[in-house]
């Protein structure tokens, strides 16, 4: 059983009466998400397609933390932005000035890539909440309460509880009013006006109604276990960070529990992400990531999609835009083809159903590999491409074909250089030196093959294959697939590309003869 049908079950089952399941998932606008914090609202879109496959009413929601501070300059923001720190995301204005604020232009930039998955999330804007007061009620209740919460943060720290740090605990943050930054020390709280005194180093001081404020935010591990409260979450993922002994949301359960008297939902923590070759984290700030953007200029949706349904949450695995790309799409490729012919296991058919989007047709595609060992050789002129594919009995629209030859030529141009296949300027007298005589042979018989205008390609092909013979089978093989690699050697200046028929209507005879001919 595929791990989000089990969680789906276990939700089922522990809420039997439960007419509407609330999924939930959110990040902080602090950049451009990238695809470390896409595994967060994957998994809760995963859960949901399992709960709806039990017929289950499902809210999915996505929350933008934009209310929290802004804490560090990225590295593709201008270090004049330094000037907004502390202040709400929601607040500091747009870096490239396309949009209303800072918040806005990573949140909608991270909406149009979820289009693309097909996920449609009801987003929430936690400025929007907190500004509109609804959330007013709560923070009064965990003020009320800040000593009983002050005594539950106690109980994960090392370091004991201190009377005097106690009786000056507020679970609040405050935005000054005049410079909007939480820059600010609260100075005391009258229980009984429901008013707050606060003091900013900007030196402004003020004494506000809490039910009327808009300038305040909660702890995050007072505010995660009030919304879940607030929305009704039985379901929502963390990373790991959030998910030790003594993290977030252990902390938060009990905060939950204890304080808003609400049950913590099912959390699953999943694990990073990381680039391939780095030991680094992923980072929104630091520039060291792939955003969704960046993968779905080298894959389509559902590729994406599977690639995180294939593995545990809890597992790690890292991505890599090299020769992975090609790996990947073989893989999905080959459990396509599964996929039609029902002969995929219950687990890996269920991770497949779930990367499909809604009424996804399973039409026939050209092979990525296959289109990436071909468009070089052709100048990526895709009306070449399509020729020579139907010439080989490969037969696509050009809307299908253009899909994944986008693709390719981006991944080519942008990633993986070494994919940019030429076709050698002269001949390689060196290596064609460097070759043992049944070697030479072998190409003397290939190019022998290549001026017989009488013979067509089908068998020719069968000549080429049989220019190895030998009664040994495997020997034959290995002699094949070392006669392949000389000729690509000696034509691209590289052991390996595109199938031979396609290499020699690709290239030509005549140039192919030019390179092999001594």
């Amino acid at each position: 059983m595929h791990w989000a049908e089990r969680i789906a079950n276990q939700l089922v089952e522990s809420h039997p009466e439960r007419h509407t399941f609330v999924c939930a998932s959110g990040i902080s606008p602090s950049g451009s998400v990238h695809i470390g914090n896409f595994r967060e609202i994957v998994t809760t879109y995963f859960v949901t397609k399992a709960l709806k496959k039990h017929g289950k009413q499902v809210r999915f929601i996505f929350s933008w933390d934009d209310f929290d501070r802004f804490r560090k300059v990225p590295a593709n923001v201008d270090d004049s932005f330094e000037q907004y720190l502390g202040m709400p995301y929601s607040e500091v204005p747009c870096p490239f000035g396309c949009h209303s604020s800072y918040a806005e232009h990573f949140e909608k930039e991270f909406e149009r890539a979820l289009a693309v998955f097909d996920m449609k999330p009801t987003f929430i804007y936690q400025s929007k909440e907190y500004q509109s007061g609804s959330y007013n009620p709560s923070i009064v209740h965990a003020l009320n309460k800040r000593k009983e919460i002050y005594d539950i943060l106690m109980t994960y720290k090392t370091d004991g509880a201190k009377e005097e740090e106690r009786e000056s605990f507020y679970p609040v943050h405050v935005y000054c009013e005049a410079c909007r930054k939480d820059s600010t020390s609260i100075l005391s709280f009258d229980e009984q006006q429901q008013s707050l005194v606060y003091q900013c180093k900007c030196g402004h001081q003020d004494t506000f109604s809490i039910l009327q404020a808009t300038n305040m935010k909660l702890h995050w591990k007072i505010d995660w276990p009030m919304r879940w409260n607030a929305e009704g979450v039985v379901f929502e993922p963390g990373g790991r960070d959030h998910s030790s002994e003594t993290g977030s949301y252990n902390v938060s359960k009990v905060i939950s529990e204890q304080i808003f008297g609400y049950p913590a939902p099912y959390y699953v923590p999943y694990e990073f992400i990381s680039i391939k070759g780095s030991p680094a984290k992923m980072s929104s700030s630091s520039g060291n990531n792939y955003t969704p953007d960046d993968l779905l200029n080298l894959y389509a949706p559902e590729n994406i999609l599977f690639l995180f349904a294939k593995y545990l949450p809890n597992a790690s695995f890292h991505i890599g835009l090299d020769e992975d790309v090609i790996k990947n799409y073989t893989e999905y490729e080959r459990y396509r083809e599964g996929y039609v012919s029902q002969s995929l296991s219950s687990e890996v058919k269920a991770a497949f159903e779930l990367s499909l989007r809604t009424e996804q047709t399973l039409h026939k595609t050209p092979k990525f590999s296959l289109v990436a060992s071909i468009l070089p050789l052709v100048n990526f002129d895709i009306n070449l491409l399509r020729q020579l594919l139907s010439r080989n009995g490969e037969d696509y629209s050009m809307e299908q074909l253009e899909e994944v030859a986008k693709r390719v030529e981006y991944w080519i141009k942008h990633w993986y250089p070494q994919r940019m296949i030429t076709v050698n300027q002269s001949k390689d007298a060196a290596y064609y030196e460097s070759l043992q005589l049944i070697e030479r042979q072998w190409i003397a018989a290939f190019c022998e093959l290549l001026r017989n205008e009488t013979i067509d390609e089908e068998h020719r092909m069968e000549s080429i294959y049989e220019i190895c013979f030998d009664e040994d089978k495997k020997e034959m093989k290995k002699n094949q697939k070392r006669l392949f690699s000389i000729i690509y050697q000696l034509v691209l200046n590289r052991n390996e590309g595109p199938r031979i028929p396609y290499l020699i209507q690709s290239v030509g005879e005549s140039r192919l003869l030019s390179l092999l001919d001594f």
